[in-house]
């Protein structure tokens, strides 16, 4: 059984890819490589010694996608294709409107052409904006604050409004709270350009002096510490809980939404000094203004996942900060070398 996965060059869609392989799924990748490399497939062939189908694809480009469609044998997709950064959204909403939402609807209809109607979509948490209450439930109300996720928003009431409109429609909505670490090989992680907008991978750059020093956007939050609290989880408890999604998708009721979390909020000092025990590495750090739009406490209440896809999150935080370590030292040492 062949699975597609778009988006499967960049950091989840890699894990997930891995993941998929080592559990003996035939995989087909279409990426675009806007925000991911051609490098990283090697690096799936060496973790898993298997061989992947990849095309260059941009969902945009209905031709293109159909063809891979007509090359295999496609039973269900994993849609992580998309634009991610907040901030970039914010400045550049219409690029992330025609994007993810277009692109979700291209692969909509081509799957529809092709008689494939099993479809996970990678979502967001960012759809519950400001939490209703906490811990947060697939129930409470959503309130995207920003572009980027609202398009996750739009996307997933386009693929409810789908199913209902088809019962052959079969579509699990997954909503990530904050993906953190990287393969155990260090092969595989996230490399944001320039200064990262996520927390762990600041902190693995400034570990390893490509950043000078860490900035913590807020210190008078109503939190234990004064700094903002969110639900880490490592990114392959991440991939593996859509192979659970992908083992139940057949019995689900048209779509359904789950939360993958932790189900634990961690505080940025928190994960500073987490990191620090782990690395033995000291974090310079200097807390400055809020961000527009952050929240003071976000995380997941993850018992509808726990239950119906029988997934968990395993992982620790110590876990998390090490393999975060490594993955960037890894980065950090071949950049030395290619530069010597």
């Amino acid at each position: 059984m062949e699975i597609l996965v778009t988006g499967g060059i960049g950091y989840i869609g890699s894990h997930t890819v891995v993941e998929l392989l080592e559990a003996n799924y035939d995989v087909v990748i279409v990426d675009n490589l806007t925000n991911s490399s051609s490098e990283i497939i090697k690096r799936i062939r060496k973790i898993t010694g298997k061989d992947i189908a990849f095309y260059n694809v941009n969902l945009l480009n209905k031709d293109s996608l159909s063809h891979v469609f007509n090359q295999h044998s496609i039973k269900s997709v994993i849609h992580f294709a998309g634009y991610k950064s907040v901030g970039e959204s914010v400045n550049l909403p219409l690029k992330y409107y025609k994007n993810n939402l277009m692109g979700t609807i291209n692969l909509c209809e081509v799957m529809r052409e092709n008689d494939v109607y099993n479809l996970i979509f990678s979502s967001s948490a960012t759809v519950y904006g400001t939490p209703e209450r906490l811990p947060l439930d697939e129930n409470c109300k959503t309130e995207a604050l920003n572009p980027y996720g609202r398009t996750k928003l739009m996307s997933e009431e386009i693929l409810l409004d789908l199913t209902q409109s088809n019962s052959r429609w079969k579509v699990a909505l997954l909503r990530y709270f904050n993906p953190v670490g990287a393969h155990e090989s260090g092969l595989i992680g996230e490399n944001p350009n320039g200064t990262p907008n996520n927390l762990m991978p600041y902190i693995s750059k400034v570990a390893t002096g490509e950043l000078r020093k860490l900035k913590v956007f807020g210190g008078d939050y109503p939190t234990e510490d004064g700094t903002g609290v969110r639900d880490y989880i490592h990114v392959v408890d991440l991939a593996k809980g859509h192979l659970k999604a992908l083992e139940k998708i057949k019995h689900l009721n048209g779509a359904e939404i789950f939360n993958l979390g932790s189900g634990r909020g961690y505080s940025v000092l928190q994960i500073i000094k987490t990191f620090e025990k782990v690395t033995g590495v000291k974090i310079p750090f200097e807390i400055v203004e809020r961000r527009p739009g952050d929240v003071a406490i976000c995380y997941a209440n993850p018992k509808k996942s726990n239950k119906t896809l029988g997934w968990a999150a395993e992982k620790e935080l110590d876990e998390m900060c090490r393999d975060a370590f490594e993955w960037q030292l890894n980065i950090h040492n071949t950049k030395m070398i290619t530069k010597m």
